[in-house]
């Protein structure tokens, strides 16, 4: 069945040729079929080749040559193996999902609108289905490059909105940023080993010097940060939210910004034999996990709110493959695509019963209103938050137990980065379904439950949002109970081989889990007991601190002074003077100088017969005087022919 691996992008493929195509002809029904059942086709076709790869092992499956060159050969090639097998379950699993919901959220769009959208969702998919399945660098590079395309095209949607159009194009040129390192470390590879094949680079990695290998893995890590957005390439993320919700969701779980996560993944061998670049992936991931959390402690939107969660979160995965910890940082990949797809999809179902209206300040008391999405949202909070035994907290457990084995300092202030996540989400938590409705009266006439298309997809995200993480139960529970990291054994082992084996005590492990549930579960009492007051959220504007932490530490406007703003006056310079002045000037100055240069010209056709007579004299003149100069008569013939 592997050998057929080739229709999972496929399907998606030609989704989107037949929406794109038919977008003003098509019914929305069918266009949400079309949609739809081309990521479901994905995802039967991903179910068999993920138990024919965990029967068999992988295989790489070569369609034809892509580039041929003197001394190097680039196959058009898939390679389905039990790390792109699991990635395939979770972007078509989460992503068929997200597309039954669009097809009730995106309702009130236009037939063209709604079929482009669709569109658009499907190129997304069969771009991260050709990044997690390409056998090299450069069909990974490709499906690197098509999901930053679909960010853009998807987060400016509603393209009228500058604003939007602002975001797409932030998330664009920073996401350009990321990929130029990317693009230098296939070239590297290339120059080095001549191949860019994975089994070829990893059989080969002794032929590189430790210099190399550290220069690869930087450049490498420059293109995760870009698209899975750690500092200081994080910004684009969050001002992703201009897109429509399940835009959010999507680029969130399933696609996009696990794409770094993946390619580092990938790379192991190469990571593990940096320890430099290793060091520094776990310190950017702790430092953005951290920073970003401490910013959504104090958002107001409730996507912002999930968008800067993603960051932190983020950074956890970095962290755990920073320490070496590869297979708790692939599990909280699975994990947190199943609570953060449903964490959106719950928030896009609570702004479509508040008609757009996306400040938690403004809602409250929607429990009784929308029982189904406040009970999959609470989950999905609990599993976020880490508390035993939702899925959240099996990955994010193994991950700290795998920075406090490598680095005690990492671990506790992981630990904190999970406090504030505890606190800030149980704050949008509680301000959003409990307490009093802070509302407009209009606003609560209207407020229902989503429709079943919308419902569904959440209920299903809840269960695994609860059920998960079971795959990954630690052996201090039960022996050989990991399933998840004996499926995945084949693709760290040689990772394995050469790192430090770091083990801890069992009573050591479980002291560690009940410390920081407690504090987790500390935390939630708190957050829920202080917002659910009456009079918190309508006190005073923030100051100090608070105020800093709600403007996001001001980074945004400090790259607009450090960076935006000297590149536009040096834009303006190069316009007005180098290509106005200069340029411009040399071109239009050569038209203007022919253009007097003819009209001088056109004097001598004057229409007067004197003027004629006379300039015919002093030419006869002129070549009689020539005529009775030897030299000058065989120097005049010797030039004209």
């Amino acid at each position: 069945m592997s050998k057929l691996v080739y229709l999972v992008p496929l399907f998606p493929l030609l989704g989107f040729l037949v929406n794109g195509l038919g977008r003003k002809s098509l019914s929305k029904p069918l266009i949400g079929m079309i949609g739809s059942g081309s990521v479901l086709a994905s995802f039967i076709v991903s179910v068999l080749v993920f138990f024919d790869v965990k029967a068999n092992g992988g295989t790489v499956v070569t369609l034809f040559d892509f580039i041929k060159a003197d001394g190097f050969t680039i196959p058009f090639a898939f390679q389905a193996d039990q790390l792109s097998a699991l990635f395939l379950l979770i972007i078509t699993g989460i992503g068929f999902l997200i597309h039954l919901y669009s097809s009730a959220y995106m309702h009130e769009e236009t037939e063209e609108h709604f079929g482009r959208f669709f569109a658009y969702l499907n190129l997304f998919v069969f771009s991260m289905l050709l990044l997690v399945l390409g056998a090299n660098y450069v069909i990974m590079f490709i499906g690197w490059e098509g999901v930053g395309l679909c960010s853009y095209l998807l987060i400016g949607f509603w393209f009228k909105n500058n604003d939007y159009n602002y975001a797409a194009r932030k998330a664009f040129v920073m996401n350009r940023i990321g990929d130029l390192g990317f693009l230098l470390a296939v070239f590297w590879l290339l120059l080095k080993l001549g191949t860019v094949n994975y089994g070829d680079v990893f059989a080969n990695v002794s032929r590189l010097s430790s210099f190399d290998i550290t220069a690869i893995t930087m450049l490498l890590f420059v293109g995760a940060m870009g698209k899975s957005a750690q500092i200081p390439l994080y910004t684009w993320l969050p001002d992703a939210m201009a897109g429509p919700t399940p835009v959010s969701a999507l680029i969130h779980a399933a696609t996009m910004v696990t794409a770094g996560i993946y390619m580092i993944s990938r790379s192991n061998i190469l990571y593990t034999l940096a320890p430099a670049t290793q060091t520094l992936v776990a310190v950017i991931g702790l430092a953005t996990a951290i920073f970003a959390a401490t910013i959504a402690l104090k958002q107001n939107d409730i996507k912002k709110v999930l968008a800067y969660s993603t960051v932190s979160q983020l950074g956890y995965m970095f962290l755990g493959l920073g320490v070496g910890a590869y297979t708790g940082a692939v599990f909280h990949v699975m994990t947190h695509a199943f609570f953060k797809a449903l964490l959106f999809l719950g928030a896009g179902s609570v702004i479509h019963a508040m008609h757009h209206e996306q400040d938690i300040r403004k809602m409250g008391g929607l429990k009784k209103y929308m029982p189904v999405t406040h009970l999959t949202f609470l989950l999905a909070c609990l599993a976020i938050a880490g508390i035993p035994p939702f899925s959240g907290f099996f990955s994010k457990d193994e991950i700290l137990t795998a920075t406090f084995a490598k680095n005690p300092v990492y671990y506790f202030a992981g630990v904190a980065g999970a406090l504030m996540t505890a606190f800030y989400m149980f704050r949008l938590y509680t301000l959003t379904f409990l307490g009093k409705f802070r509302g407009t009266h209009e606003q609560e006439h209207h407020l229902h439950e989503s429709p079943w298309q919308m419902t569904f997809p959440l209920i299903v995200l809840a269960v695994l949002s609860v059920a998960g993480g079971w795959i990954g139960i630690p052996e201090v529970f039960a022996a050989n109970a990991h399933s998840l990291e004996h499926f995945l054994s084949p693709i760290f082992a040689d990772s394995a081989k050469l790192g430090e084996a770091h083990h801890l005590e069992a009573s050591q492990e479980y002291l560690m889990m009940g410390v920081s549930t407690l504090l987790i579960a500390g935390i939630i009492f708190f957050a829920v007991t202080h917002f659910k007051k009456d009079g918190v959220v309508t006190g005073a504007e923030e100051t100090g601190i608070g105020k800093v932490l709600e403007n996001k530490w001001y980074i945004d406007e400090l790259y607009d002074a450090v960076i935006v703003k000297p590149l536009n006056a040096f834009a303006g310079f190069c316009k007005s003077v180098i290509e106005k002045s200069g340029i411009d000037g040399l071109v239009n100055g050569v038209g203007k100088l022919v253009g007097y240069g003819s009209r001088q010209m056109r004097l001598l056709q004057s229409g007067q017969v004197g003027n004629y007579i006379l300039i015919m004299v002093l030419a006869m003149v002129v070549f009689f005087l020539v005529w009775f100069n030897d030299a000058t008569i065989y120097q005049f013939f010797n030039k004209i022919f």
